[in-house]
Formats: C-alpha cells, sequence, structure tokens
C-alpha cells in the first residue's frame, strides 16, 4: 500500500515540476549564457495572488522574468532562434516569431496543448533586457475575450466595480 502511495506522489509531483519546464529552461540559459541573474521585481507574489483570484482575460496565473542590462549581438539571433525552436518539442507550440531589423528585438510566443486551461510562454529580446513569462489560462474565458473583447472590457469592469 506505501509502495503504491509512493508511486501516485512522485507520479503527480513530477508531472507538476514537468509542466513548468520551458519557462525554467528557458530563464536558465539567458542566466548562463549571458551571465546575468533575474532583476528581482517587488510585490510579484501579490501580483500573482491577484491574478488567481480575479482571473483577468481568463488568465489563472503567472511567471515571470526580467534580465536588464543585457549584452546580445547580432550573431546571437541565429543561435536564439535555434534554441527557441527546441522549446516547441514538448507540449508548447511555436505561435508567433517576431524579429526587428531595425531595433534588434525579437518576439517568441508558444502555446501549450488546449484542453480547460493552457499555457502560453512570452519571450521577448531587445538590445538591453529580456521578458520571460507564462501565463496559465483558462480556454473558455480566452476565447470569449478574443471573440468580443468590448464585452469583456464591460465585464471586467463591472466584476472589478463589484470587489
Amino acid at each position: 500500500m506505501r509502495a503504491r502511495l509512493l508511486v501516485v506522489m512522485l507520479a503527480i509531483s513530477s508531472a507538476a515540476c514537468g509542466a513548468d519546464w520551458e519557462f525554467d529552461r528557458v530563464v536558465k540559459t539567458i542566466e548562463h549564457q549571458y551571465g546575468l541573474r533575474q532583476t528581482h521585481i517587488p510585490l510579484m507574489g501579490v501580483a500573482n495572488f491577484f491574478v488567481k483570484v480575479v482571473r483577468p482575460g481568463g488568465a489563472t496565473g503567472f511567471k515571470l522574468a526580467v534580465f536588464e542590462n543585457l549584452r546580445s549581438g547580432e550573431r546571437d539571433q541565429q543561435e536564439l532562434d535555434r534554441f527557441m525552436d527546441d522549446i516547441g518539442g514538448g507540449d508548447l507550440h511555436r505561435l508567433l516569431r517576431v524579429h526587428s531589423r531595425r531595433d534588434g528585438e525579437s518576439a517568441y510566443i508558444y502555446l501549450g496543448n488546449l484542453g480547460r486551461t493552457t499555457r502560453m510562454l512570452l519571450v521577448t529580446f531587445d538590445r538591453n533586457e529580456a521578458t520571460v513569462m507564462q501565463v496559465n489560462l483558462d480556454v473558455d474565458a480566452m476565447l470569449r475575450m478574443l471573440n468580443d473583447p468590448g464585452q469583456s472590457r464591460q465585464d471586467y469592469r463591472r466584476g472589478a466595480g463589484s470587489m
């Protein structure tokens, strides 16, 4: 009986840890590649709690890592593309990749498998900063918002006013 319980607990904990490996992998790679630590953002836990309670736009939680004083060159863009393409091998699929030749900025958006909820990973790089954000989304709320943004805005304002 104990062995079964142990196996179940290990399976649950590995599934919970494995769900965010893409976010953690991108953050660790940026830290290693550029020799930086992510910038501490005060009250981030409070903001995440607020998102979990209010659920704006269908968001049920998020993770955010910001890196400042990033020194990236033009040659890093191809390397960055190769690394970000590897992210799509798991249960995240690339939705968008954009490069600005003028500003040297790059943006990547990945979306998880659609179910009742999904994850969206957003990664942006510019010459001096990188931002990695993972958002957990309620798919139905997200689709309602995308179909009728004006109505979603009114619903949000009504809900925010009653708090």
